[in-house]
């Protein structure tokens, strides 16, 4: 599914609960669906969801004031990353600066919060192979997503950069800074 219709099915719902129109414990995106988690009646939801139909996403402008992250764009697969735009680094770093992200779900780390934005055709692969450690706050890239890592942790993206955001404090409310549907610009230092 288009992740533009999975962020459209995903505000919808919320704003079906907000309104009371729907009870749902959890309403959990994820790449190609929405998860609803806590439904008392799932019969009855599913006839109801059927009847409706999601707006538009709100476009970045329009929305919430984007979190700005403030980047350090010299990760070591920038170089790769160039090549693979058929570009030169500071093109790359201005395409990415100058893109309106958007947290389209949250996973694989408390935190990290897969970035959508990017044109298809600038979708990178991963990594043959995971490198072993990745720093916390490194700002990578796989498929068509950016992401940020918020903690070390192994993993196959190919990093463009780094931040010293603090993006997960399990003492904050909410704890991850990057929630589903928050816009995110990714800001040269």
């Amino acid at each position: 599914m288009d992740p533009a219709v999975v962020e459209g099915w995903r505000a919808e719902l919320w704003r079906r609960r907000e309104r009371g129109d729907l009870v749902a414990t959890e309403i959990v995106p994820a790449a190609a669906t929405v998860l609803l988690d806590g439904v008392p009646d799932p019969a009855t939801t599913a006839a109801a969801i059927r009847t409706w139909t999601p707006t538009p996403p709100l476009t970045t402008s329009a929305a919430a004031e984007p979190v700005e992250v403030p980047v350090t764009y010299d990760g070591e697969d920038l170089p790769r990353v160039a090549a693979l735009w058929h570009t030169d680094v500071p093109s790359v770093v201005r395409r990415i600066a100058h893109t309106e992200f958007r947290v389209a779900f949250c996973g694989f780390a408390p935190g990290f919060g897969y970035l959508t934005g990017l044109p298809a055709e600038l979708a990178v692969p991963r990594l043959p192979s995971p490198r072993p450690r990745v720093p916390a706050g490194s700002v990578a890239l796989a498929g068509p997503y950016a992401g940020i890592y918020p903690t070390a942790s192994p993993g196959g993206w190919l990093l463009v950069g780094r931040t010293t955001l603090a993006l997960f404090d399990v003492h904050a409310d909410p704890p991850a800074r990057l929630t589903p549907g928050t816009p995110v610009r990714l800001l040269p230092t």
